[in-house]
């Protein structure tokens, strides 16, 4: 499949229909193998494009998205389809009445939704393979999984499906599966783009982002969702020496090492820096998280147990008893040590780190040669939750051939623009 740019290119020139475009990726992932889909919305995609093709023909067009695929991760509202959320929970669910607020601006650049894609379950799980439909599937393995919780969205880019998924981010959500993927994800800064129609995890971590194939179409997104093509050059970036930052695969430390030497090579100023705080910092995730999912899933946890997946279940069960003052101070603790951090990092415009401390592991293990799995995909991206800072995952240099790396970019004193530009830098 074409690359979103190119895609854009080819329709705006007439070189490619929406419908021919369209069509093409109802097959492709009518004949997936990845567990990447939930729901096929084939009928009225294809009516969509037509109608869009039509515009064309009169001259009209949307947006650089006119008659562009879009893949909807089962956590946002599409009007018309149920939101599952990946759980037997809501397996009755009713069609939506109304877009997600992000969907319906793609809508309106002339995106048309093919799919609604895979998630864990209620995207509480870095893994991918913990859902109503089973394990979604590494399309560079399919023993492997994809990463969570927004898999199918990333299983479906990576396949070549879909050029462009939406996808959400609590701790890791889209950052970890585009890592393991091999594309790229944005979570956006805090609040950037709205939360709308996508169901709750945790109101205080939440993101909206998105994945594609490349770091081009990654920022053509974004100026169509929320930016103005504008960006700033970054000119100093940190690299964070303590050994919390420290992947468990020597092969992603090495992609951040290569992803260091190419931006040295552009003129950028490498500084070390350290950060005392940080294992305080990201113990508060746990607590945050937990206290704000189990206020939202309590009453079906306690009507429909059943209806859970018992990893799901086990993990919001734990959250049952905690005392109000524990989750308070697990707040100001946030609060405060979020500060720290600000400072300890300086005046850098981003921080460079690996996405993750393993690449894709085989669905189900819980460790790899006694390294947990799921602190290990969440560890190097929650802390950016916490704080409400940009950051987006992009493929790294791979010294063994093997399983995709992700590098991560993190912008300190950069918007999602200028951190776009930054990644395409390090990878194109």
């Amino acid at each position: 499949m074409l690359s979103l740019t190119e895609l854009s290119a080819a329709v705006t020139a007439g070189e490619l229909s929406p419908t021919e475009h369209v069509r093409d990726a109802c097959e492709r992932l009518a004949a997936d193998t990845h567990n990447a889909v939930i729901t096929l919305d084939a009928d009225r995609a294809l009516a969509q494009a037509a109608a869009l093709t039509e515009e064309l023909a009169r001259g009209e067009r949307r947006g650089p998205l006119h008659g562009v695929a879009l893949g909807v991760k089962d956590l946002f509202d599409v009007a018309g389809l149920p939101t599952r959320c990946g759980s037997d929970v809501l397996a009755d669910a009713p069609p939506a009445v109304a877009d997600a607020a992000v969907v319906a601006r793609l809508r309106a650049a002339g995106a048309v939704v093919v799919a609604k894609l895979h998630t864990h379950e209620f995207a509480y799980g870095p893994t991918g393979d913990v859902a109503a439909a089973g394990p979604a599937r590494n399309p560079h393995d399919p023993s492997r999984i994809t990463g969570g919780s927004s898999s199918g969205s990333a299983a479906a880019v990576a396949a070549g499906h879909v050029a462009l998924a939406l996808g959400s981010d609590t701790g890791a959500s889209v950052r970890t599966p585009a890592a393991l993927c091999g594309v790229v994800g944005l979570k956006p800064s805090y609040g950037a783009l709205p939360v709308d129609g996508v169901f709750p995890l945790s109101q205080t971590c939440d993101h909206v982002g998105f994945l594609t194939a490349d770091v081009a179409g990654a920022a053509l997104t974004w100026d169509v969702l929320a930016g103005s093509g504008e960006f700033r050059v970054a000119t100093r970036v940190g690299v964070l020496v303590d050994d919390f930052w420290r992947a468990a695969d020597p092969v992603l430390d090495a992609a951040v090492v290569a992803a260091v030497e190419e931006l040295r090579a552009g003129g950028v100023e490498i500084v070390e820096i350290r950060t005392p705080m940080i294992e305080e910092l990201a113990a508060v995730y746990p607590t945050i998280v937990g206290a704000e999912a189990w206020a939202t899933h309590r009453h079906w946890v306690a009507e429909r147990p059943g209806a859970y997946q018992p990893a799901t279940r086990e993990r919001l069960a734990v959250n049952a008893d905690m005392p109000a003052h524990v989750y308070v101070d697990a707040l100001r603790t946030r609060a405060r040590l979020t500060a720290e951090l600000r400072a300890a990092v300086g005046d850098v415009d981003a921080l460079v780190l690996p996405t993750t401390r393993l690449r894709a592991t085989p669905i189900g293990a819980d460790d790899v040669d006694g390294v947990p799995v799921r602190p290990s995909l969440l560890g190097l991206t929650l802390p950016f939750n916490l704080t409400g800072w940009p950051a987006v995952s992009v493929p790294g240099a791979v010294s063994d051939g093997g399983l995709p790396a992700g590098v991560q970019l993190v912008g300190v004193g950069l918007d999602e623009r200028s951190l776009l530009h930054l990644a395409g830098s390090v990878s194109p």
